[in-house]
């Protein structure tokens, strides 16, 4: 199994499993591998570093658990410009994984209403729709006057367009 580093040109940084390397490469050219946050298809791999498993390695743990291992003392956001490099690079690696599990779950909890989120979480509020977590696009003063009704909203800022299935 091959573990690249990948990006796309607006570096939105990911990992890509393979078979073998001709598997990355017929993937690339064929255009099934893309940005999974953007899904543009121009896709470069970045520099890794090389892990060698020793005896007795559990291969089943995942990147974020070996992330999770490696970061555990790692400093707050607010220290992390006093990183070293190869520190930096993990801090960015951890928090952009951590950023992925949370969207994924939002996601994956919730229903998309789109433009009629206003509406949606004011019917919801008054007991006019069935109560569920919804999430969708609002401006900042139909936000303002759901929060004043005392509809709890939650603003996330604008991410890029996500396909439906997170890699």
């Amino acid at each position: 199994m091959k573990v690249y580093n990948l990006a796309c040109p607006l570096n939105h940084q990911f990992e890509g499993w393979f078979t073998s390397e001709e598997d990355f490469s017929s993937q690339k050219e064929r255009a099934v591998l893309c940005c999974p946050m953007c899904n543009s298809v121009e896709i470069a791999r970045m520099p890794s570093a090389p892990y060698i498993a020793s005896k007795g390695h559990n291969h089943s743990n995942s990147r974020l658990d070996e992330l999770e291992k490696a970061s555990q003392n790692m400093p707050s956001a607010s220290d992390a410009m006093h990183l070293s490099p190869e520190q930096k690079v993990l801090f960015q690696e951890k928090m952009q994984a951590m950023m992925l599990q949370v969207v994924r779950e939002i996601m994956e909890k919730t229903e998309n209403v789109g433009e009629s989120f206003a509406e949606e979480a004011r019917k919801i509020h008054y007991r006019e729709s069935p109560e569920r977590s919804i999430r969708g696009v609002t401006t900042v003063d139909e936000a303002a006057e759901l929060i004043d009704e005392g509809i709890e909203v939650f603003s996330l800022p604008v991410l890029p367009s996500f396909k439906n299935t997170l890699q």
